[in-house]
């Protein structure tokens, strides 16, 4: 038996169905009875589902098609400029193989008659943030990917709205598309990586659920580059051993993949098997602040990208110095003609702001690059970030080598005034409340979800 909800109407009904749903294409949907909706989701655990994907559909262009209704059917695509790579672009160009983080020329080639557009990142983020606002209407815990996309714990949604997971963010798609002008995919599981995976199963405008019934057998014939964490590296690692399916990773156990991949291939273990532990953090904590460019021609001289690293190193620092964090990790990019790209890193002995010991890492970093490739792109950033008040601490044996001797005591002084502060020592129940507290304020009270009200 099947539970159904009309995204129009909101009409709930039983269904009975011989066999399960296709996850995408045709069949995925099925019609309303009472309005005639061709969009009606179905779906045997959608009362219990309670983890959602929301992810917006081609961002930057639906933004600047909503802007400029007379590019709605044309291919639109955001970023490129001489030398760059597309940002984003809009479906109709992806009909002709465009995708994300192609290089410009390379998309030109593919779509002669696309809408090159600048990016207008203000405008995306303030449309960003209405969507994320309208995603906390809904539940507090929620967990940003990025500005266009984010993760939702509804497990407490029939209790604090009277209604299931499912139907709340079946509304929330329709807000969204009403109220700011864009359609959103959302993917509805019982865990954060298959309610990612669900979200984009029928793009664009989707709504899709994964169930743990179905989890392990929708993923048997899925590729291994589907699993979070497996990248083209990892994938060719993988195929090089004769994986190339989920399903052949479901037969292996823990202890040998565990012993051939490291730490990844527990991951690869439990993942292949729909299974993920992990919770929506509310976090959003930035990783890391970088600045980057590329080339109008490509650079192999040392003095000009030396030039160039310090004009980046300077806008990092003023970044730094704005949002009051600091780094622990100076990053250096670069990007050889061929579009390989090389990434360096070095860690500094402690967080900093500074523009000057940013900029004498960076280049310590670059010098070690300099071997006849010409580069066309070059980037400076920071990760570990930490809070500006825990950067560039104050060298006391250089204060200590300046100061020939120790200064005498003011006559209004008082030995009392001068008597170092000892702190006490926490005790054993504050050291527990302070390890963890951060496990208790994210602690969830386990609420089974109510079944629909038919």
């Amino acid at each position: 038996m099947f539970y159904a909800l009309c995204p129009d109407c909101h009409h709930k009904w039983r269904l009975h169905l011989d066999r399960p749903l296709p996850k995408s294409g045709a069949g995925s949907y099925v019609p309303c009875p009472a309005c005639g909706c061709k969009r009606a989701i179905a779906h045997a655990e959608l009362p219990d589902l309670s983890i959602g994907h929301l992810d917006c559909d081609a961002f930057y262009a639906s933004i600047e098609k909503r802007d400029r209704p007379e590019l709605a059917d044309q291919p639109v695509i955001i970023g490129g400029g001489h030398r760059g790579v597309v940002s984003t672009c809009c479906y109709v160009a992806r009909k002709y193989g465009v995708r994300s983080a192609m290089p410009a020329f390379k998309a030109r080639e593919l779509c002669p008659n696309a809408v090159f557009l600048k990016p207008d990142m203000k405008k995306y983020q303030r449309e960003g943030y209405r969507v994320r606002d309208m995603m906390r209407a809904l539940t507090p815990d929620i967990e940003p990917l990025s500005i266009d996309e984010a993760f939702m714990d509804l497990t407490n949604a029939n209790e604090t709205h009277g209604k299931s997971a499912a139907e709340c963010l079946i509304e929330l798609q329709s807000t969204v598309r009403r109220e700011v002008g864009i359609t959103v995919s959302i993917g509805l599981s019982y865990n954060k990586f298959l309610a990612k995976i669900a979200s984009d199963l029928n793009k664009p405008f989707g709504f899709s659920m994964i169930g743990a019934a179905e989890a392990v057998n929708f993923l048997a014939d899925k590729p291994v580059r589907m699993m979070w964490g497996v990248g083209p590296a990892m994938e060719r690692k993988l195929n090089f051993d004769g994986i190339t399916t989920i399903g052949q990773l479901q037969e292996i156990d823990i202890h040998t993949l565990q012993g051939h991949y490291g730490s990844i291939g527990k991951r690869l273990y439990y993942f292949s098997r729909g299974e993920d532990s992990r919770r929506v953090e509310q976090s959003s904590e930035r990783k890391s602040l970088s600045s980057e460019t590329t080339f109008n021609e490509d650079i192999a001289s040392i003095s000009e990208l030396t030039e160039i690293a310090t004009r980046l190193t300077s806008r990092v620092a003023s970044d730094l110095a704005r949002k009051e964090i600091a780094g622990h990790t100076v990053v250096l990019k670069l990007k050889s003609s061929d579009f390989k790209t090389r990434t360096r890193n070095m860690r500094l002995t402690y967080p900093t702001l500074r523009e000057d010991v940013i900029l004498e890492a960076a280049l310590t970093l670059l010098k070690k690059e300099i071997d006849g490739t010409k580069y066309r792109l070059l980037g400076v950033g920071l990760t570990d970030l930490f809070a500006a008040d825990q950067a560039d601490p104050v060298d006391l044996f250089a204060e200590a080598a300046t100061s020939t001797a120790p200064e005498a005591p003011t006559t209004d002084e008082t030995p009392q005034q001068r008597k170092i502060i000892e702190l006490p020592r926490p005790t054993a129940e504050q050291l527990r409340e302070s390890l963890t507290r951060r496990y208790r304020l994210h602690k969830k009270k386990i609420i089974r979800q109510q079944r629909f009200r038919f």
